[in-house]
């Protein structure tokens, strides 16, 4: 018993912060809002800039909303998670929405039924695998439309497959297959022209 002790003292100490910044915030205190904004922007910052390499220039702006989601859902703040999960889950489902809107912008002139030479998985796989070569992919996809950018991200790095990308963004799988074949046609040959 004494080995659980302090972490019970420590999550019970943990809750009691989190009830008295939530209170503070919804009571309108400048202080516990200040706190829950820096408290915020530590734990979302690090999840917001990995989640969109190479577009870090967004970073800023995707952080303010989410920060503001949490803000505006704080009153619906129940406890069952600490206030870091609760935060971290509201800006999971930010990033999401950020790349299901993206895909779902694809100009219609991207939605033809041509189908481009498939480039094997592995080949791209292995590319990210190097350190050195990982500031290749991302200078190429910046080069990349951002549709074709954020669906590789979304399918390599995240880890989606096109049927969860296919359901996220309302589109059928046939055409998350022949986005993501176009996209990665797209970066074969700006990898390959040596562009980058």
């Amino acid at each position: 018993m004494p080995a659980q002790y302090p972490l019970q003292m420590s999550q019970e100490t943990e809750t009691a912060e989190d009830w008295r910044v939530v209170s503070g915030v919804l009571a309108k205190d400048r202080k516990a809002t200040a706190e829950f904004v820096a408290k915020c922007a530590d734990w979302i910052y690090t999840l917001v800039r990995r989640r969109l390499v190479p577009r870090v220039e967004l970073v800023e702006d995707l952080m303010q909303e989410i920060m503001f989601a949490a803000w505006q859902a704080l009153p619906n703040f129940r406890g069952d998670a600490n206030l870091r999960s609760w935060v971290m889950g509201i800006a999971r489902h930010k990033v999401e929405d950020y790349y299901r809107k993206k895909i779902r912008k694809l100009e219609s002139s991207e939605e033809d039924d041509s189908h481009p030479e498939p480039v094997t998985t592995p080949v791209f796989e292995q590319r990210l695998d190097s350190i050195a070569q990982q500031k290749r992919v991302q200078r190429t996809l910046t080069m990349l439309p951002e549709a074709y950018a954020l669906a590789l991200i979304w399918q390599y790095r995240d880890e989606k497959s096109v049927r969860e990308m296919a359901q996220l963004t309302g589109k059928t799988e046939k055409a998350m297959e022949r986005l993501l074949a176009r996209a990665r046609e797209s970066f074969k040959r700006r990898w390959n022209d040596g562009q980058v």
